[in-house]
């Protein structure tokens, strides 16, 4: 769950996003108040606003998401339960508070509003109320065995990690099933087996290095594995021409319809690599 706050002086003009029938909004929660609409409402806090001249951000506004599967299974009770505990959690004490949740979209949430003044007159302290707001809803949720965001991050690594390493065993396997002789070839090869290859090209229309895309997820190569950066991939193919590109570091290679340059640098890399495979194995180019 992810909680966001923060102070605001449009009280009205918020209030009525979050009264918005046009995403199923429903009130989950309505304290100290009797008002039915924003103007109603805005005016029942104006009345305490009105005693403490110095604020001017006299409105505290958040909003509490749940994750999408917890969403799922949280009614009305549920949602205002939650309400009423992340107001404990930020020690909001007895003050005018409304709440609605939205269900337009899947991923169904709270706004709730809540008079940053007091029945004394007195501001709520603001400080830092972004990350409290965090806190707040991660301690509402541990509390309500709902999923924290610790937990979200947990399992976005986890999955990463999973991409990772079936990108690298897909790519192991076009190397090894395929044997492309060429950057083009990998490409399609790769392509085969369910990755796409996407080639990042400069404005000088040199080849600078590819990105993977798999199962949702775009990563560069060297995020995948070290030993998939694009000079690692040529170096693993031992077709391609490394006399040629000793001689013209600015190597123009295939990529499907395009004709690229490989940068110099990449050039040298690969052709001095497999000029030096070439040597060890008594092969002259």
């Amino acid at each position: 769950m992810i909680g966001k706050g923060k102070s605001i002086s449009h009280t009205r003009a918020s209030m009525s996003y979050g009264w918005n029938q046009e995403k199923n909004a429903e009130i989950v929660l309505k304290e100290i108040l009797h008002g039915d609409s924003p103007a109603e409402i805005t005016k029942e806090f104006k009345m305490l606003q009105d005693q403490n001249h110095h604020c001017t951000k006299n409105t505290l506004s958040f909003v509490i998401s749940p994750t999408i599967e917890d969403g799922k299974r949280l009614d009305k009770s549920k949602l205002q339960a939650i309400t009423k505990h992340f107001m404990h959690e930020m020690n909001l004490g007895e003050r005018q508070a409304i709440a609605f949740v939205h269900q337009d979209k899947e991923h169904k949430h709270i706004h709730l509003y809540v008079n940053r003044i007091d029945f004394k007159g007195v501001a709520y302290n603001d400080s830092f109320i972004g990350k409290r707001s965090q806190q707040a809803a991660e301690k509402t949720a541990e509390q309500m065995g709902l999923t924290t965001v610790n937990q979200i991050q947990f399992e976005k690594e986890f999955n990463l990690k999973e991409i990772r390493t079936e990108v690298k065993r897909r790519h192991d396997l076009t190397m090894k099933q395929f044997k492309p002789k060429s950057f083009d070839e990998y490409v399609k090869f790769m392509e085969t087996n369910g990755v796409k290859v996407i080639p990042s090209i400069n404005k000088q229309n040199k080849l600078q290095g590819f990105r993977f895309e798999f199962d949702g997820h775009n990563l560069k190569g060297s995020e995948v594995h070290r030993n998939m950066s694009i000079g690692n991939i040529g170096k693993q193919m031992a077709g391609i021409e490394g006399a040629k590109f000793q001689k013209n570091n600015n190597a123009t290679i295939k990529l499907g319809d395009k004709i690229v340059d490989l940068t110099p640098n990449l050039a040298l890399k690969i052709a001095k690599f497999i000029i030096k495979k070439a040597i060890d194995k008594g092969i002259s180019y």
